[in-house]
């Protein structure tokens, strides 16, 4: 993380970037709520914002709550999950690296129509069984540029759903991305992407999410 922040700092022409990365991270879910009416599947086009420069994508798992719940314990976390689903968590890195030195946000970094692609299907959590396990590739215009796993995950599922729901209500139908897989974003590899790029996420059990990125003349 560290070095993609640095890396991608200095490709946004950034003098001296800092890339300490809070302690806070390592002890808490850090995390924010997406604007859930710019949501498409495979298949369709991302739309490049006029604002954005700099566009990135990031390989997520995502689960979808199944029962209500609030101050969910972790071991409890299973009884709450209905399934699971990839999650292209598509990013405007050079609107997202301004906001954020606010201390707040993302907001137009992640924000955006088209920004948030799922799919191709929403596997039941019985078929999918530990995450950690999954066997995750990324593909642009047909070159692999990561192939892993999420066996590195910084909090497990029931550390998630206990902080999010502190004294908050989780819905049935909720949707929450559980966070980048490591290497699986171009800043971890110093690159952006282009427009007419084609991303494809493969991740074992839940398929294949393709996606092409379109920019307006």
């Amino acid at each position: 993380l560290k070095q993609a922040s640095v890396q991608g700092q200095k490709l946004m022409g950034v003098e001296n970037p800092e890339a300490t990365i809070p302690p806070v991270w390592y002890r808490q879910p850090i995390y924010y709520k997406g604007n859930r009416f710019s949501v498409v599947g495979t298949g369709a086009d991302i739309r490049w914002p006029a604002y954005a420069q700099a566009m990135d994508f990031e390989l997520e798992l995502s689960l979808v709550i199944g029962r209500k719940g609030t101050d969910i314990a972790p071991e409890k976390a299973g009884d709450h999950i209905f399934g699971y689903m990839i999650f292209n968590d598509m990013s405007a890195r050079d609107a997202q690296m301004a906001e954020m030195q606010g201390m707040l946000g993302p907001a137009k970094g992640k924000d955006f129509d088209t920004g948030n692609v799922l799919g191709p299907w929403l596997v039941t959590a019985d078929e999918v069984g530990d995450i950690r396990k999954l066997h995750v590739r990324v593909n642009v215009n047909g070159e692999t540029v990561a192939d892993t796993t999420a066996a590195e995950m910084q909090h497990d599922v029931g550390a998630i759903l206990a902080h999010m729901s502190a004294s908050e209500t989780l819905y049935p139908g909720e949707v929450i991305g559980l966070g980048t897989i490591g290497d699986c974003c171009l800043l971890e590899h110093g690159r952006f992407l282009a427009p007419g790029d084609t991303i494809e996420f493969e991740v074992e059990k839940l398929g294949t999410l393709r996606n092409r990125i379109v920019k307006a003349a």
